[in-house]
């Protein structure tokens, strides 16, 4: 595995899909299996050896500071307005350098082979400003169905358009040269788009399973897909 770039962690969402769970906690503070979301999270980045890391906070981030206090995870806050994924990693950057950044969606689980570690032993300066963790979208333990990108045979990704693919599983690297937009609060679907069509956009398959935990029901399948692996017993 290469040297480790720096991990930006998604927690500042308001986590609507979760009900009641999230009223009175913010969505990386729900349990699964015992441990917090976000602590899989973390645990992810330890197994890959990443200590650079930093976390955005908005709902109820209080909460989710405290539990990360006396951790090495930086606060990067989104206190007047949430900044959304794109504006969220371009304010935090400050905090994670100038060069290729890992980030990880905070709202799922995982079994199989490390994420982070994957995406950085396939990750090539040369070629790439954007890199993708996918899975095919039939193998993906979420009942959306959707895919969100295909494959050439160079593994180069472009949009999926209806087509059957790959479903996106929040987790990336990216080089922050693609964060160009003006305003404060922005998607990474504009800066995704203008690496696919310099044809520096690529995807690379995770060795292992993912679970969806946005929503209620997805607490039960990552358990049941844990159980599975045999990946229960340090939850």
């Amino acid at each position: 595995m290469r040297h480790p770039f720096p991990l930006m962690l998604f927690a500042a969402g308001f986590g609507t899909r979760m009900g009641t769970l999230t009223k009175h906690q913010p969505k990386p503070l729900i349990k699964v299996a015992g441990l917090p979301l976000i602590d899989h999270a973390r645990r992810i980045a330890a197994q890959a050896g990443i200590t650079h890391q930093a976390v955005n906070l908005h709902y109820r981030g209080d909460q989710l500071a405290a539990h990360l206090q006396g951790s090495n995870v930086a606060l990067s806050w989104e206190r007047d307005a949430i900044l959304d994924t794109g504006g969220g990693l371009k304010a935090a950057l400050p905090l994670l350098g100038d060069g290729p950044v890992l980030t990880l969606n905070t709202d799922a689980v995982w079994t199989g082979e490390n994420p982070l570690a994957r995406l950085l032993d396939t990750w090539d300066d040369d070629r790439m400003d954007q890199l993708f963790l996918l899975l095919p979208a039939d193998q993906a333990r979420s009942a959306s169905g959707r895919s969100d990108f295909v494959l050439d045979d160079q593994g180069r990704v472009d949009w999926a358009k209806g087509r059957d693919g790959f479903l996106y599983l929040g987790a990336q690297i990216i080089h922050p040269r693609l964060l160009t937009e003006a305003g404060p609060a922005f998607s990474l679907h504009a800066p995704w788009t203008r690496a696919m069509a310099a044809g520096r956009a690529y995807g690379v398959i995770h060795n292992g399973g993912w679970c969806d935990v946005g929503h209620p029901a997805g607490i039960a399948r990552a358990e049941a897909m844990l159980r599975d692996a045999g990946e229960c017993s340090d939850v």
